[in-house]
């Protein structure tokens, strides 16, 4: 039996098989788009190839690697279990339910999944900016159990987003508090830009704090927010919009060092 494993991955609009020992380290990668297997070490050729050989089609060009970019030098370089990139949007969510999905017999829908849903309409939309060269992380995990909903990384710089589930409700923004339908307003801004100032400080770059509402009927301003965005899941795309300040390599290097879970460990 091989001692290899195969991870299939989709990055960048690109299908990946990544070829790992049992450490978790990995060896090669199968480039399907380019036709080509990347080697690692050139001594370990006829285990990675047996190992792929369910998976390939037609010719394949074997051989060293062409000088990896940053995000294949950072994935190269992880193991599985500390790398964010694979995180679906609402990852931590939906652990959560696969672990008490809680009872079937509830008068009210659970909260947990009005939130999800928000996460995953938020998450689909940003992930679509892949094409237009950005990239996307979901629930990315702070010290004391609080998380980054989404952080978003492109041309046009930084911004952690941070979901609410808000369908058919009008929303009242008096900074820092928000207020959806009748419920009592919460100083959600203030939560909003704590995890963007953490995203700061873990990055040492800017990083924007924005509020993504998930199908409001209405958003209200009481005066323009400090130093947040508030838009509806519907007008995410404006966050791809502003003139570009980031050069492709550097949205690279952020992307390779934000999906790292120990950039984290300390914010």
């Amino acid at each position: 039996m091989s001692r290899l494993r195969v991870i299939p991955t989709r990055r960048h609009g690109r299908d990946r098989l990544y070829v790992c020992r049992t450490d978790g380290r990995n060896i090669a990668w199968y480039d399907r788009e380019a036709a080509r297997v990347n080697l690692l070490s050139e001594d370990q050729r006829d285990e990675v190839m047996t190992a792929l050989d369910p998976f390939i089609t037609g010719r394949v060009t074997v051989g060293p690697p062409p000088l990896p970019g940053p995000a294949e030098l950072a994935l190269l370089s992880l193991h599985p279990d500390d790398d964010l990139a694979p995180n679906r949007p609402g990852e931590a969510l939906l652990i959560a339910l696969e672990r008490d999905p809680g009872s079937a017999h509830r008068l009210r829908p659970d909260p947990r999944r009005r939130a999800l849903e928000a996460e995953q309409t938020v998450g689909n939309a940003l992930d679509a900016m892949d094409i237009a060269g950005w990239r996307t992380l979901h629930s990315v995990p702070l010290p004391g159990g609080d998380r980054i909903h989404h952080l978003l990384i492109g041309p046009g710089g930084l911004f952690a987003v941070h979901t609410r589930h808000a369908r058919r409700q009008r929303v009242r923004v008096d900074d820092p508090l928000v207020a959806l339908g009748r419920r009592d307003a919460e100083p959600l801004l203030r939560r909003v830009r704590a995890g963007a100032d953490r995203a700061c400080y873990a990055l040492t770059a800017e990083v924007r704090p924005v509020l993504a509402l998930v199908g409001p009927a209405d958003i209200d301003f009481a005066a323009p927010p400090r130093q947040v965005r508030v838009l509806s899941d519907s007008d995410l795309a404006a966050l791809a919009r502003p003139a570009a300040v980031l050069k492709p390599a550097d949205v690279e290097a952020l992307h390779a060092m934000a999906r790292d879970r120990h950039t984290w460990s300390r914010v």
